[in-house]
């Protein structure tokens, strides 16, 4: 965890560095201060770690040059126990903090496509988002929209592999894990248009209380929308017409949501075809970061720089040696034809 300390630190020190510069444009300043008070929790946590070290240490120091001195080794003793107590606190609150971030490694894969958006010009809005018990991300999902936005995200579908050492891992063991990445194009607004051809009107007396119009005119309607079968019944309101008006709506309303969850089981479909069983065999990239490398396992590149990576800032290196690998395969599918 120290490791991760001093890097927190010198992150910090030199984004305070940047920001302070005066020839920061107004958009890299915004970026190094938001990523700046990102980490301002963090900092305040180890500023008063660093402290009470500090007095760990003068405590030490001064027990080292008083060996004689009873009442003063007692006194210091009692300081030292605290202080020590301190510690351990500050140290458990920055190591619960940095947990989800070093471990759970599905919030680290998502935000990186929310970087490669930002990199592309796009929009990116997080739709939702489901913490597990330790504060990582269960699941998380997000709309993307901007030019060629699928036609490039589409090679993330599949199993993202990650190896790191847990920083609760004394051993030093590297630990496998797999995050499912799932990209559906956003379906349209689903569109109901009621054609008369396709419905059948049936009109007939309302029962019950209606005072004096009940059972003497053909108030009541039946609508029946034929390509489905499925009919609506109103006769709520004294007119024929009101009642028909209401009938159309709560047809058109109920053909929706039969499209809309047509849509939903298609989306659903699509989304268990791309991600498959969620076995790690069918893994399409592996993140190694005792090693700092990634690799993309269809189209057998390794890139060096996984802070570049998680960063967007280097994802165009295997989605441009897959896009290339996609027109090659559609040439070689046309030539085969021909």
């Amino acid at each position: 965890m120290e490791k991760r300390l001093s890097a927190i630190e010198h992150r910090s020190a030199c984004l305070e560095n940047f920001i302070n510069q005066l020839e920061v444009s107004p958009t890299e300043y915004a970026r190094a201060n938001k990523e700046l008070q990102k980490l301002g929790g963090f900092m305040d946590l180890i500023i008063q770690l660093r402290s009470k070290q500090k007095e760990i240490d003068g405590l030490r120091s001064l027990m080292a040059e008083c060996p004689e001195d009873k009442d003063m080794l007692d006194m210091a003793n009692e300081e030292l126990r605290q202080a020590m107590e301190e510690e351990k606190r500050f140290q458990n609150l920055l190591l619960k903090s940095l947990l989800p971030r070093m471990m759970l490694m599905r919030g680290i894969v998502f935000w990186k496509y929310e970087r490669y958006s930002q990199m592309n010009g796009w929009k990116y809005e997080v739709v939702d988002i489901t913490e597990s018990d330790l504060k990582g991300y269960k699941e998380a999902s997000a709309a993307i929209s901007g030019a060629g936005v699928f036609g490039k995200l589409k090679f993330e579908s599949g199993i993202h592999r990650v190896q790191r050492v847990p920083v609760t891992e004394k051993s030093g063991r590297i630990h496998t894990s797999a995050v499912s990445v799932a990209i559906l194009p956003q379906a349209d607004e689903v569109d109901v248009q009621l054609r008369n051809e396709d419905l059948r009107i049936d009109t007939y007396r309302s029962g019950g209380s209606g005072g004096q119009h009940a059972n003497t005119t053909n108030s009541a309607v039946r609508v029946t929308h034929l390509p489905t079968g499925m009919t609506v019944s109103i006769q709520d309101e004294r007119s024929q017409h009101m009642n028909k008006a209401k009938a159309l709506k709560v047809l058109c309303a109920k053909l929706y949501e039969m499209e809309r969850s047509r849509i939903q089981m298609t989306r659903s479909k699509l989304r268990l075809e791309q991600v498959g069983s969620g076995d790690r065999s069918e893994r399409i990239r592996t993140y190694n970061f005792p090693q700092g490398r990634v690799t993309d396992h269809r189209v057998g590149i390794t890139h060096h720089s996984i802070d570049g990576v998680m960063q967007g800032e280097s994802l165009d290196v295997f989605i441009d040696a897959l896009l290339l690998q996609q027109e090659m395969d559609a040439i070689a599918s046309f030539s085969s034809v021909q």
